[in-house]
């Protein structure tokens, strides 16, 4: 007996999975990735490159569900949020920002695949919060035992911040989606 309820669920954990490994790679690699690439330069473009892919994958999200035009704008606007926000944290920040950001969005669609497959969750969009908090508690708390990192509780809430904006827009998201295909009453 599977504990999957569907292939879909399935690869959703699978990219869970990936990101916190790629998450926790950075504790070993993200310094001397650092030095290496020391170059403003070169970090602005690996920047843009990563903004790129993100825009990409919503393209791509946006073409599978035909957004409406409130959809587009309020996805627009948060683009827009999240760019000028990148814009004015260091490095470090940005990557937190992104990779919690990444992950509550697909625990959440794991954890709704599960809800759409009969299993019953309360609270998913707060479950899917603690489990990204949590992950980001043992994240600072694994650097609080490495040399050269530095245990930050504002990190520990930098996570949770960057976990709540991803799935409160993705509720958002869905509020509009929900409220612009409610049939209007014939007066």
């Amino acid at each position: 007996m599977s504990i999957f309820t569907s292939s879909r669920e399935k690869r959703l954990w699978l990219c869970v999975l990936l990101v916190i490994v790629a998450i926790y790679l950075t504790l070993f690699l993200g310094q001397p990735l650092a030095e290496l690439f020391e170059s403003q330069d070169f970090r602005a473009a690996i920047f843009l490159l990563v903004m790129l892919l993100i825009g990409a994958t919503i393209l791509i999200h946006a073409i599978k569900t035909k957004p409406s035009k409130t959809e587009i704008t309020f996805i627009l606007g948060i683009i827009a949020v999240y760019v000028m926000f990148t814009l004015r944290l260091g490095m470090p920040e940005r990557s937190h920002l992104m990779e919690y950001s990444i992950l509550a969005i697909f625990i959440h669609q794991a954890i709704n695949e599960r809800l759409r497959n009969g299993k019953q969750i309360p609270l998913p969009a707060l479950i899917s919060f603690i489990l990204t908090f949590i992950i980001g508690v043992i994240d600072e708390y694994i650097q609080f035992f490495l040399p050269n990192r530095v245990f930050d509780p504002e990190d520990i809430v930098f996570n949770g911040m960057a976990a709540v904006v991803a799935l409160g827009s993705y509720a958002v998201i869905l509020w509009i989606r929900k409220y612009k295909n409610k049939p209007k009453l014939n007066r």
